[in-house]
C-alpha cells in the first residue's frame, strides 16, 4: 500500500546515507557555536537541538551497521568521511561546554578520543594521490579534539588537558601538511563540496589556537612568554591562511558554479561556519575587537548557506520517497 511504502522508502533513503552525512552535524553544530558567540542564544539552541537529533541518528546508524553489516562498516571506516564521527562529536561537546554542561562535554571528548586513533589509522592507511578535500578531515578531527580539550581545560582549570590539547594542535598541523600533499588541486574547480574542507581545516586549527590561548590564566599558568608568543603568531597566521583559502574557494565557485545539491555540500557549510567562528574566537583571544564585525558577517553567510543546503536535502529526500512510492505502486498494480 502507498501508505506503508513511504516509511519504507524513507528508511531505504536513510540507509544509503554515506559517512559524509556527518558533515551535516558538524555544520549545524558550528553554526550553533557561532550564534552563541554573537549573542543569538535562542537561534543557537535551536540549531544545537537539530544537530543533536542528527547526531543521534547517525550514531544509531553507526552502531547498527557495525552489528548488522560489518563488511560495509569496515569499508566505510576506511574513507576520510568516517572521521566526521569524531569531528561532529567534538563540535557538539564544545557547544555543551559553553552551556556549562562540562560532564556531558567531557563524555563526548572521551568518546571522540576513543574513536579517533583507530579511524585515523585506517583512513591515513588508505590515502592515495589526488584525493578530494575530505582528505583534510584527518586534520579537522584532530583539531576538534584540541578545541574541545582546550575548552574543557579552561572551564575546569585542568592543566594536563590543555597540554594534551597542545600536542593535538601541533599534530593536526602536521596532518594538514601531509593531507595537502595528497590533495588534488583540481578539486578547487571540480569538487562537489568537500573541497572547502581544505580551508575549513585551517579554520578549526585557528580556533584550536585561540582556545589554547584563552585557556591560559594567572592561576593555571600554562605557557611561558615565548610559548605564548608562538601560539599567538601561529594562530593569527592560521586565520590569515584560512581567509585566503576562503577567498580562493569563493572565487572558484563563481568561476565554476556547482548549484546542484550534493550531500558533500554540508562539507562546504562547515568551513563557512568554522571560518566565522574562528574569526570571532581569535578576535576575543588576542583582543582585536575590529575582527568581530567581519566574523559576524561571515557567520550570516554560513547561515544562508546552511539554509540553502538544508532545502536541497529536503527536496532530495522528498524526490526519493516519492519515486520509491511510485515504483512500489506500479509493482503492486502489475502484480494485481
Amino acid at each position: 500500500m502507498p501508505g506503508t511504502s513511504a516509511p519504507r522508502s524513507l528508511r531505504a533513503w536513510w540507509a544509503l546515507r554515506p559517512p559524509a552525512a556527518g558533515a551535516a552535524v558538524m555544520a549545524t553544530g558550528i553554526i550553533s557555536v557561532g550564534l552563541h558567540l554573537t549573542g543569538y542564544e535562542v537561534l543557537s539552541r535551536i540549531t544545537l537541538a537539530v544537530a543533536c537529533v542528527a547526531w543521534l541518528g547517525l550514531a544509531t546508524d553507526f552502531v547498527l551497521r557495525l552489528l548488522r553489516q560489518p563488511a560495509r562498516w569496515r569499508q566505510e571506516a576506511g574513507t576520510p568521511a568516517a572521521l566526521t564521527a569524531v569531528a561532529a562529536t567534538t563540535v557538539l561537546g564544545t557547544r555543551f561546554s559553553a552551556l556549562g554542561w562540562q560532564a556531558l562535554a567531557a563524555a563526548l571528548l572521551a568518546l571522540a578520543a576513543v574513536l579517533w586513533p583507530g579511524l585515523l589509522y585506517v583512513v591515513v592507511s588508505n590515502w592515495r594521490r589526488r584525493m578530494p578535500g575530505a582528505v583534510f578531515l584527518s586534520c579537522v578531527a584532530t583539531q576538534g579534539l584540541a578545541v574541545l580539550g582546550a575548552t574543557l581545560a579552561a572551564a575546569e582549570s585542568t592543566a594536563w588537558l590543555a597540554h594534551a590539547a597542545l600536542v593535538l594542535f601541533w599534530l593536526g598541523l602536521v596532518l594538514y601538511g601531509l593531507a595537502l600533499l595528497h590533495f588534488d588541486p583540481r578539486q578547487v574547480l571540480e569538487g562537489a563540496g568537500d573541497h572547502w574542507v581544505a580551508g575549513g581545516a585551517m579554520a578549526i586549527s585557528a580556533l584550536a589556537g585561540s582556545k589554547l590561548i584563552a585557556a591560559d590564566s594567572p592561576g593555571l599558568y600554562l605557557w611561558n612568554d615565548d610559548a605564548d608568543d608562538v601560539l599567538h603568531t601561529v594562530t593569527v597566521t592560521l586565520l590569515v591562511l584560512d581567509l585566503a583559502w576562503y577567498a580562493v574557494l569563493a572565487v572558484a565557485e563563481a568561476v565554476r558554479p556547482r548549484p546542484r545539491y550534493d550531500v558533500r555540500r554540508w562539507a562546504t557549510v562547515f568551513p563557512l561556519g568554522m571560518t566565522a567562528t574562528a574569526t570571532l574566537s581569535v578576535a576575543a583571544a588576542i583582543e582585536v575587537s575590529w575582527l568581530e564585525t567581519p566574523g559576524e558577517i561571515l557567520l550570516w553567510i554560513a547561515v544562508a548557506a546552511w539554509l540553502a543546503v538544508a532545502v536541497g536535502a529536503v527536496q532530495e529526500e522528498r524526490a526519493y520517497v516519492s519515486a520509491a512510492a511510485e515504483e512500489a505502486e506500479l509493482t503492486s498494480t502489475a502484480r494485481r
